[in-house]
Order: structure tokens, then sequence, then C-alpha cells
């Protein structure tokens, strides 16, 4: 067994300190200067920063409606890295990054506070979670670089700048011009921005300013040289620096204080004087926060006195310690905060101020059932859930009963809700184009910002997955179940109309089910690939000789025959071909034949998802008869029959992702409707 001295030399030999010494980099202003000179972008704002830490994890172009939107990958890529995965929300967080953009290049958005505003639980703390990691660890990196100041003691030690401040803030007013001038002029790499010096020093590091400036005789350059030490400065929420989140408290409990400092009682002893700087705390949050970020919980449900703190924190971009001047900030104010409280804020008129400094981003809820299924098996799948197989659909049917109690009723009379969410899911429905589906998005306005929340979602799915210690599985039933029973007890459901409306979706998306899981079961069955490929070479040479107005040769007889009507039809019939339609059809298949053989390929059914749907529903047709499927609801079944049961069980497990007992369930369920006569044509 090796020694805890050898375990630790092993680590010791794998630690590379190169990380360590950058992030610890210390020098003078003058090496600081020269640090500009070569990466200017360490001057930037706390905007152009989180701007830019959005895009340098890239991005993708997507169209969706016709309309170009750029999808970052920070919200996906970066997101899902850390368990944060965001979906669905594309437009949303495009609108958030282009309000980012404004405010980096200066054109008035950097002076409002950004309020995201959606229904509970659709994912504004995780946006503003992720944006927090962000900017930490794009500090850590060369790119995200920034830097801060301290101010040397008489025993050697160093006092850091409280308000993390840029070291150029401590170049004076009035030399200030001389030296942007220089800087912009001679930077050696290309700079999307101009190097500039906001603000002013915080009162701490005004008034170090002063009493050190006296003893160099107002040589301010020899004050720097000898008095100041420039450090890498590294965003970090845990240690409060550059990162600060504010959650609201009991109003009586509420002190302003939290935000911008207090009084260091037990310095007033030893400095004389309540408004010595030295005597201060300045650990509020928008203090701590400076250079980066900061995050207000619910922020409407705040005590009248802290909005007003934010009305010059968003616009001058200053904030008032107690018993000091105005103080000069630099960060990102995002809030975040539902429909209730938003609604409260419009009917304030005392808050006018507010409601002309905020932009306001709207979080909706997914209304697209891919990206929602994709929310719960980020936390639902078999890797992460042991020991219990999550059988097909289960998560899909309860992410489908979320995404229609969100939409709104369509407005089109042929269109079902359900419908509607086949469309928003990207299906294509006869007589619906893709200009239908920007009409319906444009005629519900405030589609997904009502509805059940990807929480009770994930909790009902939970007890499923607990409720049932025998079973080696959960299916959908077993989770409809669960989202029904918990309605009753769902805390934001208003009234009776709402709860038999919810109800009555359940029962659309049960409905549902059953249909996809009978088309299962129909392709399991009929998915004998000889019997396919040779009703298909049947099909195929009908067809063409219906095309070219020719006979066919019957393989048993030998005989030219007339092309077999009955058949065509019976093959095209299960794919809603209608009869006036069945030439159209015919050539259109001819035509992608001719297209493959003069590209050098051969035709395979299977790379014709209709005709491979409709041979494999007529094959089925031939065959359910002879399977007898509908004898599992009896408790006699023939050694045959259950061969041949098993073998689409097989097909099941293999093709569809069922386990033994979870197919063994859908095929029971699949029989007893076929018992009762309603097999799907």
């Amino acid at each position: 067994m090796p020694s805890a001295n050898a375990i630790l030399d092993t680590l010791k030999s794998q630690l590379d300190l190169t990380d360590f010494k950058k992030l610890n980099w210390e020098g003078s202003f003058a090496e600081y200067l020269d640090l500009v000179l070569q990466t200017p972008h360490v001057t930037r704002t706390a905007f152009q920063r989180l701007y830019d830490m959005v895009l340098s994890h890239g991005t993708d172009d997507v169209y969706e409606n016709k309309d170009k939107i750029t999808r970052f990958k920070f919200f996906t890529e970066f997101a899902t890295k850390h368990g944060d995965g965001i979906y669905g929300l594309d437009r949303s967080l495009m609108q958030l990054v282009n309000t980012f953009k404004s405010a980096a290049l200066g054109y008035g958005t950097e002076r409002r506070v950004i309020l995201l505003h959606g229904p509970v639980g659709s994912a504004k703390s995780t946006i503003a979670r992720l944006l927090k990691r962000g900017l930490e660890e794009y500090s850590r990196t060369d790119a995200g670089m920034l830097f801060s100041f301290a101010w040397k003691n008489p025993d050697g030690t160093f006092t850091k700048d409280p308000m993390h401040g840029e070291p150029l803030q401590l170049v004076p007013e009035e030399h200030r011009a001389k030296l942007l001038a220089h800087l912009n002029e001679n930077c050696a790499k290309p700079y999307p921005y101009e190097v500039k010096i906001k603000g002013d020093l915080c009162p701490y590091s005004r008034f170090e300013f002063k009493n050190r400036l006296a003893k160099y005789n107002g040589d301010w350059v020899e004050m720097l040289t000898h008095e100041v030490k420039v450090y890498r400065l590294v965003l970090s929420e845990k240690d409060r620096v550059g990162i600060g989140t504010f959650q609201p408290k009991d109003e009586k409990n509420q002190d302003s204080t939290e935000l911008t400092g207090d009084m260091n009682y037990r310095k007033i002893a030893e400095y004389g004087s309540d408004s010595d700087p030295r005597a201060f705390n300045f650990d509020g949050e928008l203090n701590i926060a400076n250079r980066g970020l900061v995050e207000f919980i619910e922020v409407l449900k705040l005590d009248v006195a802290f909005l007003y703190d934010l009305l010059g924190a968003s616009q001058e971009h200053k904030i008032k310690p107690k018993k000091f001047a105005q103080t000069d900030i630099d960060e990102v104010i995002l809030g975040h905060t539902n429909e209730p409280e938003y609604k409260r804020l419009q009917n304030n008129e005392f808050m006018e101020a507010l409601r002309d400094r905020t932009v306001k981003i709207d979080i909706p809820y997914v209304t697209r059932l891919r990206d929602e299924v994709r929310i719960y098996e980020k936390d639902f799948n078999d890797t992460k859930v042991k020991g219990k197989h999550i059988a097909p659909h289960t998560v899909e049917v309860a992410a489908m009963w979320a995404v229609l109690t969100r939409l709104s009723p369509p407005k089109h009379a042929s269109l079902s809700l359900l419908q509607k969410l086949k469309l928003y899911n990207g299906k294509t429905l006869p007589g619906f184009t893709e200009d239908n589906v920007i009409d319906l998005k444009k005629e519900a306005i405030h589609e997904g910002m009502t509805g059940i929340s990807p929480r009770y979602i994930q909790d009902k799915i939970s007890n499923a997955l607990v409720a049932h210690p025998d079973e080696d599985n959960i299916n959908p039933f077993m989770v409809m179940h669960e989202l029904e029973a918990g309605l009753r007890h769902h805390a934001l459901i208003k009234d009776e109309e709402q709860f038999r409306y919810f109800r009555e979706l359940l029962s659309v998306v049960r409905e549902e089910y059953e249909d996809i899981v009978k088309n299962e079961v129909q392709r399991a069955i009929a998915a004998d690939e000889e019997a396919l490929t040779r009703l298909c070479g049947n099909y195929i040479d009908n067809v063409k000789a219906y095309t070219l107005r020719d006979k066919v040769r019957n393989r048993f007889t030998g005989r030219d025959e007339e092309p077999d009507e009955r058949l065509m039809r019976s093959v095209e019939e299960k794919i809603d071909i209608p009869e006036g339609r069945k030439d159209d059809f015919r050539r259109e298949i001819m035509n992608y034949i001719g297209a493959l053989a003069l590209d050098g390929k051969r035709f395979d059914y299977r790379t014709n998802e209709r005709l491979q749907k409709a041979l494999e529903l007529k094959l089925f047709e031939d065959q359910k008869d002879t399977i007898k499927l509908t004898t599992l609801v009896s408790n006699v079944v023939d050694r045959a029959t259950q061969e041949k049961i098993d073998v689409v069980k097989a097909r099941l497990i293999r093709n569809y992702g069922y386990n033994e007992s979870s197919a063994t369930d859908v095929l029971n369920f699949v029989a007893s409707i076929f018992a009762r006569g309603q097999t799907k044509k």
C-alpha cells in the first residue's frame, strides 16, 4: 500500500503552476500600462466583457419559420457542460444578447436594468446563474482578464481597493485625455471598443490617493510607482468579487445598507469619525459586484427604498453609501420577476421612473415539443435513473401535455390544439404552410406565458419512479396518472374551469399515445424485411407498368397482365392518397427512382418515408390475422402464436427502445384495443 507521502508526491508531480502564476500576476502601474497597450481588452466595461464572454463560445445561425436566428453556444454547449442546458428559447436569448451588444457599444441600454420576465420555472434563474458562472470562468482566461489595484501599507503589506476599481481610474482627471489618446493611438492589436476611463475612485481609494499625493508633493506618477500595486482580478461569486446576488427578505428586515455598505463601528473609535472612509465597509452587493454583474432575485419584491437605489445605479452608474458622496460603479444589473409582480409594477404610478429604466426580456415557457422533451431527458434517462427502465414515450407524453397547457387555442376552425402542437414541432399538415405557422404565432402574442411549469412535470415523473418499487420500468400511464392526481393539489391552478381544462388535455394526450403505440406495434408486426421487399418489388413493378402504359409479367403464370390496381390502391390508401392524386403519387415515385438511377444509386424503399409507412401498414393488414395478437388478452395462446408474438416483442426491444416488461405491457395494451375492434386505419 503506498504511503500518504507517495500519494502526495504523485499528485505534486502532476501540478501545472503556470495558470496559478498567471491568475496571481502582480506588477507596477507602468507595467499595467504596457499590458493595456498590448491587450487593450483588459480595460473593457462590464457590459463589454459580458457580451464578449457570450460570443467567445461561438454561434450558429439557424432558420425558423423563415427567420434567421442566432443560436449562442454559451446557452447550449457551455450550459449543458454545467448541467443547465436551455432549450427552445433562442428568440428570447437572441434579444437578451442583442441588449448586451447595444450596451457594450454605448447605445443606451448600459443605463438600464435588464429584467427577465416570465412565468415560474421558465429558466430565468438558470440564465442568470449561467451568466455569473460564465463571467467567472471568462475572467480566468487570457481573453477575459481584468485588473485592479492595491495600496501599500507602512508594514509592506497591501490593502486592495474595496470596490475592485479599474487601475486607470488612478489617473487624475486633467491628465486622462492625453493618456487615452496615447493608448488608443498605439494599441498593438485591433480593438473593437475605444479605451476609456469611466468613473472615479471609490471614497476609500480617493482618501488614500489624496493623502499619499501630499507625501510626494503632487507628483502622482511617482506616488503611483511607489504606493500602488496592480494585480489580476478573478471574478468569483463565492469570494464576493465582481459577482453579487441579492435576494429580498421580509420587508421589516430589509436594509438598504445590504446594497451600498455600512459603517464599521469598531473602526470608528480607531479613526475618530464615522465619515472616514476607512471606517466604512464597502461590502454591499452593489459595491462588491463592481466590474461584473449583480443578480436581483425577484427584483420587484424589493422594498421601494431599494428600488430607488436601482434608479441611480442603472441610469447614472452611481450609488450613495451612507455618509459619503455618490460613488461610481460599472456593473450589469440583472433582475428577474414573474407576471404578478410585473403587473404590480405597471399599476404602481409611483414607479414610473423604474419602468422607464427597465429593459424587459420575456422568458416564456417552451412551446416546441422536442425542446420540452430535452428538458426532461436531461434528468430522466437510463444513465441517471439507475435500476428503472424508462419506457419509450414516457417523457414525451408528459412534455406533450405541458406544451398543450401553454398553447393558445387556434382561431382556425379546422385546426385542433394537438395539430397546432405538431405544426410548432416541425410536422407538416395538409393545407398548412410555413406561412400559416408564422400567422399562428403572431395571433398568440402571450403564448407560453401561462400553463404548467416544467418543475411540476419533473416532480410527477419523480413520483412515478418511486411509486412503483416492484416494477423495473415506468411507462406513460404511470406518469399520466401522477400528472392527473396532482392537479387537485397544484398551487397555481386558479379555479375549477382550469382544472377541468387541464384534465381534458390529458385525455387528448392519452388518445395520441394510443395512436403512437398502435402504430409502433403495427410497424413491429410488419417489420419482416423479406416480406416488405417482396411487397415493395410487386408494387413498384405495377406502378412502373401503369405509368408507362405497359403490362406486368405474372411471375407464376408467365403471362403479361394489366397492372394490379387493387394492390396499388391498397398500399396508397394506407397513407391517405386519394383517388384523384394517385397518378401524381405514382409519377413521383418513378421520378424518384429515375433520379437515383442517374446518380448510380439503387432504389431502397427505406429511403422514402411515406412509401415505407404505406408498405408497413399494408403488410400489417395482411399479417395481423395470422398473428392473432388479440389472443394476448385471453389466457390461451398456442405455441405458434406465442413464437410470432415473441418475434414482435424482440423487434420492439431492438428497434423502439423497450425492455422485456415494457414491451409486454405495450403489446397487452394494444391487444386490448384490437380486441375492441379499434385497429388504426
